[in-house]
């Protein structure tokens, strides 16, 4: 069993960077400057063809997206508990979010950061507005769920679900509303970033911002 990961510090493979630490398997990482294109190279395009990362190479085949990758992870490591068995009543649950946070919340991130890039750039204030409605849309949502006060967003288990929503939080640090304000999301991150798993991973991708510490 062999893992390489394709990764850019803080982008959508952080989620990915991360569980692998969480899960304590040997892996190995080939980091990518996105900033000087290296998304873009020739060598990496052969292995993801849309220029994106993560992509994450498994006994010698390439996967991509980031919450599929977390799904299948949990799986081929059962033991380590970040998913619910398929006889668990919490399994629908965690299906039911990784999809939330991967088509709803994800894709309006996505509208945010690059609304003058994948459309006109005089629609991108419109885009962005928009945007910013459905990412604090889904943090009203979230910060209900957990407002019960679950440790996690399906309780007392730590799931895949959690290491995506909260790399998607870190990327609302600079939004005008960020995801931290809300009442029940500010506790739940701090618990999240206390993990040495996400200590690692930010150490090994140079993250400096946005910790406990």
């Amino acid at each position: 069993m062999s893992y390489v990961l394709y990764y850019a510090p803080g982008a959508a493979s952080l989620a990915v960077h991360w569980m692998l630490v969480e899960l304590g398997v040997a892996f190995r990482t080939e980091r990518l400057d996105l900033a000087a294109g290296d998304q873009r190279s020739q060598g990496f395009l052969q292995i993801n063809p849309s220029g994106r990362v993560p992509a994450l190479v498994i006994d010698g085949r390439v996967y991509t997206e980031s919450a599929a990758l977390l799904m299948l992870l949990a799986e081929r490591h059962p033991e380590a508990g970040l998913a619910p068995a398929i006889d668990d009543s919490r399994r629908a649950a965690w299906l039911e979010l990784t999809v939330y946070l991967a088509n709803t919340l994800s894709p309006a991130m996505r509208d945010w950061f690059y609304a003058d890039q994948d459309g006109e750039p005089a629609d991108a204030a419109a885009i962005r507005r928009l945007a910013q409605r459905r990412i604090e849309g889904a943090w009203g949502r979230l910060s209900t769920l957990l407002g019960d006060g679950r440790p996690y967003l399906l309780g007392d288990l730590m799931t895949t679900a959690d290491l995506l929503a909260t790399m998607l939080m870190r990327w609302s640090r600079n939004m005008p509303r960020p995801a931290t304000p809300w009442r029940h999301i500010g506790p739940y991150v701090v618990r999240m970033r206390a993990r040495t798993a996400f200590q690692d991973v930010c150490d090994r991708e140079g993250l400096t911002d946005w910790r406990n510490d």
